[in-house]
């Protein structure tokens, strides 16, 4: 319940965000505007997960690690540095393949970091908008350390943890931002 009524209020308050975003990549780039891919969701299953698109038309499935080699439009660069290009995936809240607090979502490529979770129990869970590896620089960290991560986060799943990782995340997004 909290999910979606968390992902409705924010969608609601961000709409007009989003039609500006919306606007500025149809103007400036022509091709369309949401990047879909196939992720990793609860117990292993895969669903397709969706984000304002970033890069290039036809770029292929790239791990967050890597994202520095891949060229992102001019549109693409400040929606990545303002994480407006995540919001899209309050979408997936609401059809139920993802929770806003929860391991990120791998691409099937991501075998290791995909296996790791399965041992950890973290794989039983819905994937989130943000998770405690999020929260704890999470794209300079090895397959290794966010797994573990997502593990301790299993374990200890709760409201207030929901709460605190949440509040951490606001708190990440005005920060200064990762250079691309």
């Amino acid at each position: 319940m909290i999910d979606i009524s968390g992902s409705l209020f924010t969608l609601l308050v961000l709409s007009p965000l989003l039609l500006i975003t919306a606007l500025l990549i149809k103007l400036f780039d022509r091709g369309p505007l949401i990047f879909v891919q196939q992720r990793v969701g609860k117990h292993g299953q895969l669903f397709s997960f969706y984000k304002f698109r970033s890069m290039p038309v036809n770029t292929g499935d790239i791990p967050s690690d890597k994202i520095g080699q891949v060229k992102l439009t001019w549109i693409g660069r400040v929606i990545r540095r303002t994480s407006i290009d995540e919001l899209p995936q309050l979408i997936n809240i609401l059809k139920g393949d993802m929770s806003l607090v929860g391991p990120r979502p791998a691409i099937n490529s991501q075998q290791k970091l995909i296996a790791e979770r399965k041992n950890n129990g973290a794989i039983e869970m819905r994937p989130g908008l943000t998770g405690l590896a999020q929260v704890n620089s999470f794209d300079g960290m090895t397959v290794e350390e966010k797994a573990h991560f997502d593990g301790v986060y299993y374990k200890q799943v709760s409201f207030l943890t929901d709460v605190k990782i949440v509040l951490k995340t606001v708190t990440y997004l005005f920060k200064a931002p990762p250079v691309y």
